[in-house]
């Protein structure tokens, strides 16, 4: 009996232990075949982000500064204030360009004197040059009559002497007389030659007039030149807009911009706030994907629950390489209602709408691998085989990919676990399947 229960005891005993390795041999054979799990393919949307962080900056920035140099001595406006175009920015002490523009409206006047002066002399002289020329022909006129009267009569006394009608004396006193009237005109010609003389200085005369006119027009280029000066003593805002940053205070020496070597004293920053911008740097591997006119999704910190809308108005053409890594500017506009919210070199975070499609098949990024070069997708069948089946995909948002070609909506997609990774699970992201499960979330 005893023995009889030992070879049972052993029998069961045998039979747990191999029961024991089979258990075992099971649990390692399914350890070491891949744990498998599907996924649908769903139609709905998808969006291809081109995400990266940016500044704000203002329509444009003008730096003020003033182009004479002097005291601050009012200073109307302070950081924030809100400005018209042509409000007073800043009076400089104007008392030495008032100073100077009397002196020169002083020389001015002086100038204008000299050249009436010279202008009635030169009058003066015109009018006497033709009385005298006028008196001189008339002068010449007369004489010359006179000589010829007196040639002739000297003639005729001549013949009577020699007719013994006239004594010597009457012939001697008749020629006297000719020689004298022919003195007379050559006098009467020395008059006329002086004149022309007279008309050489009155050239002089024209041409003092015309250095005093000079003088004039000098002395009132000097006076606009003073009073631009002394207009220059206040700056006027040229254009409307938003005082940014303030550089001065009142009584601060300011430097003219103009005579100054270094440029002159930057008085304040007018910003014209009514178009923003945000300046994004982005990654050559992604500026590819950027054009002009795409939307653009934008946010900051200082508003965590605001969303402003945007679009990209400009993409530069040469990037900026900094440590070997290459980006590229793009000018993006704001323009939604709330960007007064946003305030210039505020740091924003920027996605980029490069392309997006409504209700179109998807799959999980994990779900397409590729084979010869050939995207393929393993569909579950419903004996429990997976099909290997070659698919054509379209965008892919990091999360899930498009298909374009070759499923179905509705046919089960297997999962091989450790296999498929996304690019951006590989980045440390986010799993694929918490993306996945937060997605469905989201729709839900």
């Amino acid at each position: 009996m005893k023995k009889k229960t030992i070879i049972i005891l052993l029998a069961v005993g045998a039979a747990g232990a191999g029961l024991l390795a089979w258990d075992r041999a099971r649990s390692a054979a399914s350890e070491a075949a891949p744990a498998l799990s599907a996924a649908g393919a769903e139609r709905g949307p998808i969006v291809l982000q081109v995400s990266t962080t940016g500044r704000v900056v203002a329509n444009l920035d003008v730096a003020i500064k003033c182009k004479a140099s002097g005291e601050a001595v009012l200073l109307p406006f302070d950081v924030s204030d809100p400005v018209k175009k042509g409000d007073l920015l800043v009076q400089l002490d104007p008392t030495d360009e008032e100073r100077n523009a009397k002196q020169a409206e002083l020389s001015l006047s002086a100038y204008q004197a000299k050249l009436a002066k010279a202008q009635r002399e030169l009058l003066v002289a015109e009018k006497r040059l033709a009385t005298e020329n006028s008196r001189a022909e008339t002068a010449l006129k007369a004489v010359t009559a006179h000589r010829d009267d007196a040639r002739a009569k000297a003639r005729r006394v001549k013949e009577l002497l020699d007719k013994k009608l006239a004594s010597e004396e009457d012939a001697e006193t008749a020629e006297t007389a000719a020689v004298q009237a022919e003195a007379d005109l050559k006098n009467a010609s020395i008059r006329i030659e002086e004149l022309k003389v007279d008309e050489l200085a009155l050239d002089v005369k024209r041409e003092d007039v015309r250095l005093a006119a000079t003088d004039v027009e000098r002395g009132h280029i000097a006076l606009s030149d003073a009073q631009q000066r002394l207009k220059e003593t206040k700056v006027m805002a040229p254009m409307d807009g938003v005082v940014s940053s303030r550089e001065v205070q009142t009584g601060q020496i300011i430097s003219s911009a103009i005579s100054n070597v270094g440029g002159g004293t930057t008085l304040l920053t007018l910003s014209d706030l009514s178009r923003l911008f945000v300046l994004a740097s982005v990654d050559e591997s992604d500026i590819g994907k950027v054009a002009l006119e795409q939307p653009v999704t934008i946010t900051a910190d200082a508003f965590p629950e605001e969303r402003f809308r945007g679009k990209v108005v400009r993409i530069a053409t040469r990037g900026l390489n900094t440590s070997g890594v290459v980006t590229f500017e793009v000018k993006i506009e704001v323009q939604s209602r709330n960007k007064s919210l946003l305030r210039p070199e505020m740091t924003t975070n920027v996605e980029i709408i490069a392309a997006s499609k409504e209700d179109v098949l998807l799959v999980p990024n994990e779900a397409v691998s590729r084979k010869r070069g050939q995207p393929i997708c393993q569909v579950a069948q419903a004996d429990g085989t997976a099909e290997e089946r070659p698919v054509e995909v379209g965008l892919t948002d990091g999360v899930n990919t498009e298909i374009t070609a070759g499923l179905t909506e509705g046919e089960r997609i297997v999962l091989p676990a450790g296999k498929a990774e996304s690019q951006w699970r590989r980045e440390g992201t986010l799993s694929a399947r918490g993306m996945m499960r937060a997605t469905g979330a989201r729709r839900r």
